[in-house]
């Protein structure tokens, strides 16, 4: 009798793209990793955000590289090393400082290269600045209060992870309207109805049982949230599209990147910050 030569089917994709098997362990993996690292020391947390954050920033350099931009990596890695340290130690006047001299510094790293694409390579830079490092400050400013800071930190990623599960499987199981078809097919418009309510159920769980809140301020919070995550989302595929790529990596098996993770996480922090700075005493 033969052997069979056939190769063994590799898993298929779900109907949204993803390896879901491997997207799942992989999100498991990093939630138990920020929980642990976030309710033992503070520090540890911070330690990790920057790790993290230091690969989406290599991630964007190789990417905007694609299209023309060459960027430094010793300014930008320093830079988002003190913007993070920064906020930890010293709250949001520090991280604005230190915003200030890591893009004098990127654009001065950047001068012995000639005039020719000097406006192009600079300005890009800087837009890397404020989107990685800027945003991940927020996240990290999101830590800071002594009494509530973990706890602060939980409810600003259940609110999206809520988003992006929500709109998955309402997506997934009830899309058929695309919300933004020129700039990511997948995304419809009842995915983001699904994102919206489950976003708001965790603004309501993470303010009422996690921070002592009144509900108004959890539903608001979450209103908010599938807003940004959504642009956040929407925002670096067009980013992908622009530049020609699919994935700014392949380092996280069913996710992609790093930077595939962190857009709805960056572009949700600021508005959770300060919704909760504000609302929640």
């Amino acid at each position: 009798m033969g052997v069979d030569s056939t190769p063994a089917p590799s898993p298929s994709p779900s109907r949204a793209g993803r390896n879901l098997p491997a997207a799942i362990a992989v999100g498991v993996g990093l939630g138990a990793l920020i929980l642990g690292s976030l309710f033992w020391q503070k520090v540890l947390f911070t330690v990790l955000v920057l790790a993290v954050v230091l690969v989406a920033v290599d991630e964007m350099i190789k990417a905007l590289r694609t299209g023309g931009a060459v960027i430094p990596r010793i300014p930008l890695f320093a830079g988002t090393t003190a913007m993070l340290a920064a906020a930890y130690f010293g709250g949001p006047m520090a991280l604005l400082v230190a915003l200030a001299i890591t893009v004098l510094a990127t654009i001065f790293w950047r001068m012995p290269g000639g005039s020719v694409g000097f406006v192009r390579d600079a300005s890009a830079g800087v837009f890397l600045i404020g989107y990685v490092p800027l945003l991940a400050g927020f996240a990290i400013l999101l830590v800071q209060p002594e009494a509530d800071g973990p706890e602060r930190v939980v409810t600003f990623f259940l609110v999206v992870v809520a988003s992006d599960v929500g709109g998955y499987a309402a997506g997934v199981l009830f899309g058929k309207h695309p919300m933004a078809p020129t700039i990511s097919p997948k995304k419809s418009w009842e995915g983001f109805t699904g994102s919206t309510l489950a976003c708001i159920g965790a603004g309501i769980a993470g303010v009422v049982w996690l921070l002592d809140g009144h509900w108004w301020v959890g539903v608001i919070i979450g209103a908010v949230a599938v807003c940004t995550a959504t642009v956040g989302d929407l925002g670096e595929s067009m980013i992908k599209r622009d530049l020609g790529i699919k994935d700014m990596s392949n380092l996280l098996p069913g996710h992609g990147g790093v930077m595939d993770r962190l857009d709805s996480l960056l572009a949700t922090a600021p508005a959770v910050w300060l919704l909760l700075h504000l609302l929640v005493k």
